[in-house]
């Protein structure tokens, strides 16, 4: 009778340690889905905003240079408009992607909302960061989206701001948004 019992409760040990596993393991899984974009491969805003609070730390603590470059797609609504919004969720990716194979791994992409993303720079200067924002504009314009055939004309405008022990990450967008729109508007 003992053993019988044993047996029983040994079984349900095992059961309850699987189930607890696999609650793990979604959690995680949701934990991840929590800090990335729906749509594009990125992070979200608030993955790029903890990705900017560890990268600050580290730039405090070892006196590490950093930079944020800041876009805001020119020419995105147009898309939406003229071609709809099957094309204007295929050009969010496009970007999306585009970006992610133009960074370092040790470098964060994320979609801050709409048609607006940041690229963060570890080990970066102010100089490194514009000559990205440069060159991705230049990639961005020259190899365009095409939509069934159709180029769709997008561009990008970037605003760089370099890291300079801003108090908090909505500090550092904002100055980079800033400088974004000051760029816009001088085009």
């Amino acid at each position: 009778m003992i053993e019988a019992a044993d047996i029983d409760l040994k079984s349900e040990v095992e059961r309850l340690r699987a189930e607890v596993e696999a609650l793990r393991k979604r959690a995680e899984a949701a934990e991840a889905a929590a800090d990335h974009d729906v749509l594009t491969p990125v992070l979200n805003r608030r993955g790029f905003v903890a990705a900017m609070n560890r990268t600050m730390a580290w730039c405090n603590r070892y006196e590490a240079p950093a930079v944020l470059l800041y876009l805001d797609l020119d020419g995105f609504k147009g898309v939406n408009d003229r071609m709809g919004h099957a094309a204007g969720d295929a050009a969010l990716v496009w970007i999306a992607e585009l970006l992610m194979a133009n960074v370092r791994e040790s470098d964060a992409v994320g979609r801050l909302g709409g048609d607006e993303f940041a690229l963060l720079m570890l080990n970066a200067g102010v100089e490194e960061g514009r000559d990205k924002a440069r060159r991705l504009a230049e990639t961005i314009g020259g190899d365009g989206f095409v939509w069934n055939g159709e180029p769709t004309g997008l561009g990008g405008s970037f605003g760089v701001r370099a890291w300079s022990g801003q108090p908090d990450a909505e500090t550092w967008l904002a100055e980079a948004d800033a400088a974004m729109w000051v760029r816009k508007r001088s085009r």
